[in-house]
């Protein structure tokens, strides 16, 4: 145990985010300096110590990943940072990744969330993670690790999301020759373009690119799997296909008035504005500059469309959610140790805009140019299995760009998969089985393609699960790749 009394006597103490004004004049991350690790530094080593070591560390069943979590804590505490990173890598390929973007479901899971008035609340788990890897990079520790030798099998990667990205590496270093092939011009799928820079600069991308290029790992971008390349030419040239193309149907809202100009998919805006973000320049661009905006979806993409609104400069921003505002403290029927339902506030919330929860979308409303200009809304209670309109209720607001983050449905149907010949379950993801074998031999699914939308760490996870058993697969049963346990050994609380 790192310090027996540290939960004790240091209080609970995260990053300080950059003042509102000054990072809504850009879109580097919201931390000062180099980037949330480094900002991290000389607070960190106390967080670490506060970690109690606990016989059984529920932090592990919280996390899809199983992470060293109390391992890495001590290290960090006894300043071993170059073990701490070994320990961190060998569960997660890319802790940068999920040190930003993961939700923390180890921390919900921390015992010292248990009663966080006599606690003061869990370790800063996730702001440990990003304060080794990120020490790790500017320490050079993170090197290139190709393999000894090769295999001579050949492996074909569509998608190259975190989950392909993960099944990539490890079936790079079992030495397998592998291509990641990705249909938009750069690598990198929802991290590259559906994050902000404000969430995660791409230098953080690009550094993990350079290093898996170095391993061996073949990338293609540009190429539409399905169309410019089928899937007869990837059984053809390869011995094993992974699909890792995701969740990408989003989920529409057909009220009247959907086919008003101004009202678009939160993955038709952001992309954009991460490319303009970069320099390029983007015709037809959707942008917030000026305008009232409504955001459809309470989640992670609502925040980020919100982030992105107000560095474009909106004029108002609001976002919808149909749920009724979640409580500050664990709901009863959400115990410890499951990620509960909770009042969040990110730092897209920090910087402006407005909530409206427990409220639906009744009509689109347009203007006489064929604009959208508002929205009629109405509350709702969930009654019964069903959400009902409160009587009375209903208002209008102004609109002049909606954006739906609504979530996403399933994998595109036809092409690819119609190619392939795979089997889709009741919910319309790829079926596969426990080693993430579809039906159709050598050809596997991993991460949202397969599970249906998820966090990040789960498609890591999943990546890393599915390259040991197409591993297997190709080794007559024998890998020697880790492998987290499977959700149908084991239930793991997200």
């Amino acid at each position: 145990m790192a310090d027996p009394k540290g939960f004790l006597t240091t209080p609970r103490e995260g990053a300080q985010r950059r003042p509102v004004e000054e990072r809504l004049g850009d879109w580097s991350e919201v931390y000062p300096g180099d980037g949330i690790g480094r900002a991290l530094l000389p607070i960190i080593t106390k967080q670490a110590g506060r970690c109690m070591d606990c016989g059984i560390p529920f932090c592990h069943q919280g996390c899809p990943l199983g992470n060293l979590i109390p391992e890495w804590n001590d290290l960090v505490w006894r300043d071993d940072w170059r073990a701490a990173i070994e320990r961190l890598h060998a569960t997660n390929n890319f802790p940068e990744f999920t040190g930003r973007l993961c939700p923390a479901p180890c921390e919900t899971a921390c015992v010292l969330a248990i009663n966080e008035n006599v606690s003061g609340g869990a370790v800063t788990i996730k702001n440990v993670e990003v304060s080794i890897i990120d020490r790790a990079w500017s320490e050079g520790w993170v090197r290139p690790q190709p393999p000894d030798w090769l295999t001579g099998h050949r492996i074909a990667v569509v998608g190259s999301g975190p989950s392909g990205l993960a099944a990539a590496q490890q079936l790079t270093r079992a030495g397998h020759t592998v291509a990641v092939y990705e249909r938009a011009d750069k690598i990198g799928g929802l991290l590259r373009y559906g994050i902000p820079e404000f969430k995660m600069e791409k230098r953080i991308l690009d550094r993990r690119l350079d290093q898996m290029s170095r391993e061996g790992t073949i990338f293609r971008a540009g190429v539409n799997v399905g169309v410019e390349v089928t899937g007869h030419d990837l059984r053809a040239r390869y011995d094993a296909v992974v699909l890792a193309t995701g969740s990408t149907i989003p989920r529409d809202l057909k009220m009247p008035g959907r086919e008003l100009a101004g009202i678009h998919q939160a993955m038709d805006y952001l992309p954009q504005a991460n490319r303009t973000a970069h320099g390029e320049e983007v015709p037809g661009q959707i942008t917030a500059g000026g305008k009232h905006v409504v955001i459809i979806g309470g989640g992670d993409t609502g925040a980020d469309c919100l982030g992105t609104a107000h560095r474009q400069g909106a004029a108002s921003v609001v976002q919808l959610e149909i749920m009724p505002q979640p409580t500050e403290s664990r709901p009863l029927h959400q115990p410890w140790p499951t990620y509960p339902m909770l009042f969040r506030v990110s730092s897209a919330h920090e910087e402006g805009g407005e909530r409206k929860y427990a409220v639906s979308t009744t009509e689109f409303l347009g203007d006489e140019q064929g604009h959208v200009r508002a929205l009629k809304l109405v509350e709702v209670i969930f009654k019964d299995g069903r959400f009902e309109p409160v009587p009375d209720t209903e208002v209008e607001i102004p609109a002049d760009l909606v954006l739906f983050a609504m979530g996403f449905v399933g994998p595109e149907p036809g092409g690819l998969l119609e190619q392939l010949g795979v089997e889709l379950d009741e919910r319309g993801n790829i079926k596969r089985d426990a080693s993430y074998a579809t039906n159709v031999e050598g050809v596997f699914v991993a991460g949202d393609a397969g599970r249906g939308q998820s966090l990040i760490v789960w498609a890591i996870a999943e990546g890393r699960a599915c390259a040991a058993g197409v591993d297997a697969w190709l080794r007559d049963g024998r890998t020697a790749l880790p492998s987290p346990i499977l959700p149908t050994e084991r239930p793991l609380v997200v």
